[in-house]
């Protein structure tokens, strides 16, 4: 068995010839995507689980929680530190679970992973991720169940490293329309939010990679047909575009030199989309309260744009 355990591989026809996609049990991490033999995720060895956390579903929270601290009903809960570097609690409660098949086809995959009670969340979630492939890339379909018997706050992340074909991550520009970022402390949690207007981290209008070190969310993102759309653009002028819907309001870009891929390491970059930001559990931003047997569902997804588009 591979560290990432069952591999779930789709397949279909697409306007732009084969789309495939490789789904881990593990995580439930995207782990390859291609349109017309153009890759838009980084791919890494068998022998690897995700490197800096490639692919991974991040519930019921993204990003980090600081010291793992935060406050219900005027009781402080504690929950267990998963980032000893910083000391924080970071990327939700499945990042090392093993997800169950729930249904399969050639083109889709729906996995499916419980969140039980435990320290500092005393919830129990029924969770899942589905994983479609489309005409030119892949829909991903996130869902909450709260299967207890108190409402229970949720958000909802992933953490693809996405790029464009074989061009060099930082050859790339990207593009995000947040027109408000948060600033971090020395243990990356926010310290408040501010506009990108006269910052250098301002991507409305695109920044190259090469000049670019980001570990930035981003919020007021723009709607466009009823979408945030966010983007990695090739010298050539294809892309591959991140899409999701409203509900994940957060984008977090994460500039990674060193990771882990086919070829030794090398320069990539995450777009994380987020239905909040970090430190969400201690702030109530972007949570989701989930009543006894709600059950959520969101999107997001991945398209190839090539060069006419």
């Amino acid at each position: 068995m591979l560290p990432t355990g069952e591999q779930f591989t789709l397949t279909r026809d697409g306007a732009l010839g084969a789309v495939s996609a490789t789904v881990t049990e593990l995580a439930a991490s995207l782990r390859s995507l291609r349109v017309g033999g153009v890759a838009l995720v980084h791919e890494y060895p068998d022998s690897l689980t995700p490197p800096y956390g490639a692919g991974i579903v991040l519930v019921p929270w993204p990003n980090r929680v600081r010291k793992g601290l935060w406050t219900l009903n005027g009781k402080e809960l504690q929950l267990d530190i998963t980032e000893p570097s910083t000391g924080n609690a970071t990327h939700g409660l499945l990042r090392n679970s093993g997800y169950r098949l729930t249904d399969r086809s050639d083109a889709a995959v729906t996995l499916a992973a419980t969140i039980f009670p435990q320290h500092g969340y005393p919830f129990l979630l029924e969770t899942s991720v589905r994983y479609e492939l489309t005409d030119d890339g892949l829909e991903v379909t996130h869902g909450i169940v709260n299967a207890g018997t108190e409402s229970a706050p949720v958000a909802i992340g992933t953490h693809p490293y996405f790029r464009v074909g074989d061009t060099p991550s930082d050859e790339l520009t990207v593009v995000v329309s947040g027109a408000s970022w948060y600033p971090l402390d020395e243990s990356f949690i926010p310290t408040g939010r501010e506009s990108v207007r006269g910052t250098d981290v301002d991507l409305r209008a695109g920044k190259a990679l090469a000049d670019a070190s980001l570990n930035t969310a981003y919020t007021d993102l723009e709607l466009v047909d009823g979408a945030h759309r966010h983007r990695l653009i090739a010298p050539t002028g294809e892309a591959t575009e991140l899409w999701t819907d409203p509900d994940f309001a957060y984008v977090q870009v994460f500039t990674q030199p060193v990771f882990t891929g086919h070829t030794g390491e090398e320069f990539a970059v995450a777009m994380e989309p987020m239905t909040a930001p970090a430190n969400a559990l201690a702030t109530g931003e972007g949570l989701r309260w989930l009543e006894p047997g709600e059950h959520w569902l969101t999107r997001w997804g991945v398209r190839y744009v090539p060069v006419a588009a």
